[in-house]
């Protein structure tokens, strides 16, 4: 998805300053899948996540920075299982398998990708 189409009506293709959380929920309950992009520039995007029971990732091409709001579950990151809850933040480099298990019903996360696309 380009900047246009996530920038304000009359904003010249200028993303918004904000994007609440009510915004984002709006924007991910919308979607067909548990995600909406809400910004993406060169090598920064960033993503509102609502697993709905199962998570079914596959390894992305850039690094992963998981800002969790609420809720709790359990990144499994490699071999790696951590237990994570709101006001977490989680780490996951480039191309590493990854998903959550136990997701909470409120589990809500910010995801930002950065840096350079890895692979292909």
């Amino acid at each position: 998805m380009s900047i246009e189409k996530l920038a304000l009506p009359n904003s010249g293709g200028v993303p918004p300053a904000r994007i609440s959380l009510a915004e984002a929920l709006v924007r991910v309950r919308s979607e067909p899948l548990p995600y909406a992009l809400l910004f993406e520039r060169d090598d920064v995007a960033v993503e509102f996540f609502v697993p709905r029971g199962h998570d079914s990732q596959t390894p992305h091409s850039q690094d992963e920075l998981y800002l969790v709001l609420s809720g709790s579950a359990r990144l499994v990151r490699g071999s790696d299982s951590i237990r994570c809850a709101a006001g977490d933040s989680l780490y996951v480099p480039a191309l590493m398998d990854h998903h959550f298990e136990s997701i909470s019903d409120d589990f809500r996360t910010w995801v930002i990708y950065f840096g350079p696309h890895l692979g292909s």
